[in-house]
């Protein structure tokens, strides 16, 4: 007889593991709520215009004054004493970047499953997390893909010889996928993503952003306007869907204001319980 109660909940499993995966994108798509959202709208709106504005003044001046001059600065192309900066680059990748938080999704959603009560609730709570950098990520980089095939903007060089003004637009070739850079686009948006949540890393993570950025410029990637044009579209692109989530009340709070907040955690005390339960015999 012990048999069937100790494969029943094996049995659930499944259920179990759809229903935290249905919940999770329902959550997404259901309607806002929250009773500020329309001030918080008007407050994105505002500041996404001014960066927008500032961003464009900034790009057009770079591609100006400043881009042919820098590019003609950096080492060549290839150069086999840049390896370790090809390394450090890929800290940035989209695929990369995405892959491991597709992952780590993955692996909250399973566990989650397994467990009831508070535990599950401590797990869901850092999915919720994990869903909003995803998306910060994967709309940023999708904007900027758009905004690459539009703009065919030839990367350094290409042509054969150093011109900031190679556009051809359209193109939908890597040679003319200069402008924005989706390193930046990735860096930026994950940067701001993590600081929307964890103030306190907002340092580190900005600090690896522009390790990035200066990456991509040694080794000829990308012109001076490109990166910063990166930087514009991960950033807005990050405000827009951490008003998206704060809109539904997940992981942030609004003020009166219109400004987003994270939402209090109460996480690491919850996980330290959980985890001391879960060795308990």
């Amino acid at each position: 007889m012990p048999a069937p109660t100790e494969i029943a909940p094996r049995a659930r499993y499944p259920a179990q593991l759809l229903a935290v995966a249905g919940g999770a994108l329902a959550q997404l798509v259901r309607a806002p709520s929250h009773s500020r959202r329309s001030e918080a709208a008007r407050k994105l709106a505002r500041h996404s215009l001014w960066l927008s504005v500032a961003g464009a003044a900034l790009v057009i001046a770079l591609m100006l004054a400043f881009d042919l001059t820098e590019i003609e600065l950096m080492p060549a192309r290839g150069t086999p004493g840049l390896w370790p900066i090809r390394i450090l680059t890929d800290f940035g990748k989209d695929e990369y970047v995405l892959v491991v938080l597709a992952a780590a999704l993955v692996i909250v959603a399973l566990v989650a499953a397994g467990l009831h009560g508070t535990r599950r609730a401590v797990l869901l709570g850092l999915g919720t997390r994990l869903q909003f950098l995803f998306l910060s990520v994967a709309v940023a980089v999708f904007t900027a893909e758009i905004l690459k095939f539009a703009i065919g903007r030839g990367r350094p060089f290409v042509g054969g010889k150093a011109n900031p003004f190679n556009f051809v637009p359209f193109q939908g070739t890597e040679a003319y996928f200069s402008l924005p850079s989706a390193h930046a686009v990735t860096a930026f948006a994950l940067a701001f993503a993590v600081s929307a949540l964890w103030p306190r890393l907002r340092v580190f993570m900005f600090t690896y952003a522009i390790v990035i950025l200066l990456t991509r410029l040694v080794l000829l990637a990308h012109h001076p306007s490109d990166v910063v044009a990166g930087a514009l579209v991960g950033i807005v692109s990050a405000m827009a869907v951490r008003y998206w989530f704060a809109a539904r009340r997940l992981g942030f709070a609004i003020r009166a204001d219109g400004t987003i907040v994270p939402l209090p955690e109460a996480v690491g005390g919850r996980l330290k319980r959980v985890a001391r339960g879960a060795s308990a015999p």
